[in-house]
């Protein structure tokens, strides 16, 4: 048992190789001292450590806690996150809590409402000073030990019980949602954030377009597409979302498909391919339309049809058409801070416009064989778009990595096959893992398909996660998602 801070590349590995895997053991807490992904009010803790064993895992004023951990990226300072940190220890009043990155670790202790550092070292001196930390948090510690029941001063004093918990969160999950400071900040978020007007003559332009592709379909695309365009709007991001894909279910995901007769159908002649179709008429202003019930604030939407399928021979006759999405995009630049944009599975001309059209590159895979397997023939085609790229003066495509989706939350599965999923994307195919994790959960395809009673029908009302459940494990990755995102490319937020 042993540990080495180049062992962890990412917040998932500080958690797993760091805290799973050496700290806790090494400081005397078996897998029923501990717990992962607690919930509490508006908190999300990332480890709670007890005096003695907590299965059933109840949390009540009589809740022997022992020490509350906190991982971050290796990438992250510390100093960012100290204000947060003790407004978890004074609020849950937790006696000693342990924030690290792998690359440092800082011991607080909870002093009345402020918190001290009281032990501090770099990572490669974790093991040689274990016995140093073993003396102030291990389980057979000598330290004053505390319940809630000993702390809780007046009426106002934090209770927890077990509905506070989150799904699964009474399982051990080696890798979990990384819950960045923003997630909870000091004082409440507006319901509806404040988007400073666009000006052509006052605003430069910062417009960020973004692919989400996969030649394999069933990774998750439309999901991490629409989810994505909503976090970043809830972020008071102005945000267009072009569906490119033939089979229309961004369209449909954001509420633009409420018909159920052709002949109510008002999306056929004027879509995406009418974008394409001419350079003279048919702009972003024309063919766009607000989304309809899916996100507060709404996004912006270009639609698309099944019609696309049809429409490609002809485009397919036009070279103009394959730079029409960038022309077109050009003219409204200051007028959206993120264009995202969901592709078809495939490698035809839809999905060459919007790699084409893109700065930046997400690719979402469930990091299954067939996926995995596509990988190469998704780098083949970036290569000759690339290419195409260059002729037209545009740097190459920037990857943003494989972003890991529809994973299972199954503890024994991210134990045991999820690393060497993870593990293959960079040895064999030398691309970055992204850091956040999507996770396959029931609760993502209730949003897509709400319905609301309508007479004898049920009309689709298919609303975004952080509209459907804000408070659910989803919304939370797809926050995380979004300022990981706005952190690779290098939005203010």
């Amino acid at each position: 048992m042993s540990f080495h801070p180049d062992l962890c590349r990412n917040e998932s590995e500080v958690e797993s190789k760091l805290i799973v895997s050496y700290l806790l053991p090494a400081l005397g807490y078996t897998p029923e001292s501990w717990h992962q992904e607690v919930a509490f009010i508006s908190i999300r803790l990332g480890f709670l450590a007890f005096n003695s064993p907590a299965i059933p895992f109840v949390l009540d004023a009589n809740s022997p806690m022992r020490v509350l951990i906190e991982a971050k990226s290796p990438k992250q300072n510390l100093d960012r996150h100290r204000r947060k940190f003790k407004r978890y220890l004074t609020k849950l009043q937790v006696k000693y809590g342990v924030l690290t990155n792998g690359n440092e670790m800082r011991i607080y202790e909870r002093v009345g409402e402020a918190i001290d550092l009281v032990f501090q070292c770099l990572g490669q001196e974790i093991e040689v000073r274990i016995e140093e930390i073993n003396a102030l948090i291990g389980k057979d510690s000598s330290k004053p030990r505390q319940t809630l029941a000993s702390t809780a001063t007046d009426s106002n004093s934090p209770q927890i019980n077990a509905e506070s918990i989150p799904e699964q969160a009474s399982e051990k999950i080696p890798f979990s949602i990384p819950f960045p400071e923003e997630l909870f900040p000091e004082t409440p978020i507006d319901t509806e954030p404040v988007v400073e007007p666009n000006s052509n003559t006052k605003r430069k332009s910062t417009l960020k377009v973004i692919a989400v592709y996969h030649n394999k379909g069933g990774v998750g695309k439309t999901t991490v597409a629409v989810n994505l365009a909503a976090a970043l709007r809830k972020k008071g991001k102005k945000v267009l979302l072009v569906d490119i894909d033939a089979q229309s279910n961004s369209t449909f995901a954001t509420g633009l498909m409420k018909f159920f007769f052709e002949e109510d159908d008002n999306l056929m002649a004027n879509n995406i391919y009418h974008l394409l179709e001419t350079g003279d008429f048919s702009f972003v202003p024309d063919v766009s339309r607000k989304s309809e019930g899916f996100n507060n604030p709404e996004i912006e939407v270009i639609p698309s049809h099944i019609t696309l399928i049809e429409g490609q021979f002809k485009l397919n006759t036009i070279g103009a058409s394959k730079t029409r999405l960038v022309t077109k995009l050009s003219r409204v630049e200051k007028e959206y801070d993120f264009v995202i944009i969901d592709t078809p599975p495939s490698r035809d001309l839809y999905a060459e416009v919007a790699l084409i059209a893109a700065d930046h590159l997400i690719i979402p895979s469930d990091l299954k064989p067939f996926a995995n397997q596509g990988l190469p023939s998704v780098l083949q085609f970036i290569s000759q778009v690339n290419e195409f790229r260059e002729m037209i003066g545009k740097e190459p495509l920037n990857i943003l990595g494989v972003l890991p989706s529809k994973i299972s939350p199954n503890p024994k599965f991210l134990q045991y096959t999820f690393p060497k999923q993870t593990s293959v994307i960079s040895a064999r195919y030398h691309l970055n893992l992204m850091e956040t994790i999507i996770y396959e959960r029931t609760i993502l395809s209730q949003c897509t398909n709400y319905t609301v009673p309508m007479g004898d029908l049920d009309v689709p009302e298919p609303k975004s996660i952080l509209e459907y459940a804000p408070d659910s494990l989803s919304s939370g990755e797809f926050e995380a998602l979004a300022l990981e995102v706005l952190t690779k490319t290098g939005i203010n937020r």
